[in-house]
């Protein structure tokens, strides 16, 4: 028998699933600390967790253990590296509580709109203030959804009821995947200056780090309205703070940097604050606990490691081209421009790289798109790529071709005229280190993907090098290499600067206008 420990207050079904599956016995157990159940379950074979912390120590509790299960999205609350390093599979349940996050945004909104909260307390106090709490309908107005995953496709599906005009603006999916839900795809710009109602359904990181900023804020509407129930930290609260009262804009929130008791950085701006309850419903820990418990037994019956989250790299396959593949593809998104819809992905993979090209898609997709996890497999790759309306294509390749273990990716992206542009990148390993041998036309370039990188592409001519050159030194940053090959054939030059900090926007834009270019990106890898 596999004992399956449960250290938390998880819906019944995933232990009726698996007691109704012969070969496994449950001990759920919410009240004892993890790691003293741990102890007494140290023959444990599998672990369905929430948001316990599964630590290094607690993993080298349970000698025996061979799979958890995060019964929930989200897995920061496991130690995965350790858990790998012990032959351990980290599983999660993306999508399980979608619909619990979507009705909570409309709830929200509603409850904000019509002064649930306000009217309830002044009603119970005996008031009747019925002319302080004028409300507005939701039916009609605009909503701009930033983030077209699980939970935002929901959201736009419930609003329609509300006959609201629905926008869209995810940077991976192209428009016509998005008119196929039913949203009108925007730019930022346009979701901010035109909506009465923003909710967010991105990740957090650094990348999102205070994108709703000054920027941002400043566009919107007199009235309008921010839902926050995505990340903490996607929004700047010093940027709403400075104008919230002046702008009457209303911020309502269910994201904190930790969810536990104590003081709220956005008190004084929140309109609602709620508790992190989006997952909070009673179906959402159905739907969780019951896709745990299936996964486990699916994961031993089938094999099935489509929701793994840490798996190995695959016996024959180095390290470093699995980096490689991660990093040449973020560096070729950067250049086609992070924020513009992918409508195609191709790839091919020459020599002995072949055999792992379901592997190493996983690891281009990632180095794409950040919060696609490398740890995935083929199998929730193609499922994503599906969702977001993306093309994939794996070349034949020809090895007569000379060019060894190495990898060529290309994106077709969509510009904002509906365009289509291609962007191609090759790269391989050559004595460890990565490569990056050819961007476009530009052949034979043989510069390491690290790094703070800024590249120029403009009509070929003498003297741009220097005025770069000097514009990087009036901002104190430091060439530390450096390539500038030429094309003949479309008589341009691409500028590749290995520099000592990342350029910014305001610095690209000078160097841009100072030499004419076609365009002028910093990367970081």
């Amino acid at each position: 028998m596999k004992k399956i420990v449960i250290p938390t207050k998880l819906n019944d079904v995933a232990r009726e699933t698996l007691d109704a599956q012969a070969g496994y016995s449950v001990v759920q157990d919410a009240e004892t600390p993890l790691a003293e159940l741990a102890r007494a379950n140290a023959d444990a074979y599998g672990l369905i967790v929430r948001s316990e912390k599964v630590t290094a120590e607690i993993i080298d509790l349970l000698p025996a253990l061979r799979v958890i299960v995060r019964a929930g999205a989200g897995y920061d609350n496991i130690d995965i590296k350790h858990a790998r390093k012990k032959g351990v599979d980290v599983m999660n349940t993306p999508g399980a509580n979608a619909n619990g996050v979507a009705e909570e945004v409309i709830t929200m909104i509603l409850a904000d709109a019509r002064h649930v909260i306000k009217a309830d307390e002044s009603t119970r106090a005996g008031r009747w203030e019925k002319k302080s709490f004028m409300g507005r309908e939701l039916t009609g107005k605009t909503v701009g959804i930033v983030g077209l995953g699980n939970i935002g496709r929901l959201v736009a599906r419930r609003l329609k009821g509300f006959e609201c005009r629905i926008l869209g603006y995810d940077p991976l999916v192209n428009s016509e995947k998005v008119r196929e839900f039913g949203i009108e795809p925007v730019t930022m710009d346009e979701i901010f200056k035109e909506s009465d109602y923003v909710t967010l359904h991105i990740p957090g990181g650094e990348n999102n780090r205070g994108i709703v900023g000054p920027n941002f804020i400043g566009m919107m509407k007199e009235g309008a309205t921010i839902v926050n129930c995505a990340r903490y930290g996607v929004v700047d609260e010093d940027a709403l703070r400075a104008v919230k009262a002046a702008k009457k804009l209303r911020y309502l929130n269910d994201v904190y940097p930790k969810d536990a008791a104590g003081p709220k950085s956005m008190t004084d701006i929140a309109d609602i604050m709620m508790p992190h309850l989006g997952a909070s419903t009673y179906e959402a820990n159905f739907n969780a606990a019951q896709r745990a418990a299936r996964e486990l037994i699916d994961l031993d019956e089938k094999s099935d490691m489509s929701c793994v989250v840490n798996r190995d790299i695959p016996e024959g396959l180095e390290r470093a081209y699995c980096e490689l593949a991660y990093n040449i593809s973020s560096l070729v998104r950067q250049i086609s421009g992070a924020n513009v819809p992918v409508k195609r992905l191709e790839t091919s993979f020459y020599g002995t790289l072949a055999k792992y090209d379901k592997w190493l898609t996983v690891s281009v997709l990632s180095g794409i798109w950040n919060d696609f996890d490398r740890y995935n497999d083929y199998k929730a790759a193609l499922n994503f790529m599906k969702e977001m309306g993306i093309e994939l294509v794996n070349r034949e390749t020809d090895d007569d071709k000379g060019y060894g273990d190495s990898m060529t990716i290309d994106l077709i992206v969509e510009r904002p005229n509906s365009e289509l542009k291609e962007y191609s990148i090759r790269g391989t390993v050559t004595e460890g280190v990565q490569t990056v041998s050819r961007i476009d036309e530009f052949d034979r370039l043989y510069f390491e993907p690290v790094g703070a990188t800024l590249f120029c592409l403009y009509d070929d001519r003498p003297g741009v090098i220097a005025s770069i050159a000097r514009k990087l030194a009036d901002a104190d940053i430091n060439i530390e290499d450096m390539r500038n090959p030429h094309n003949k054939r479309s008589e341009r030059s691409l500028a590749i600067f290995r520099i000592s900090d990342r350029a910014s926007e305001d610095l690209l834009q000078t160097i841009k206008t100072e030499i004419n270019a076609h365009a002028a990106v910093c990367t970081v890898v």
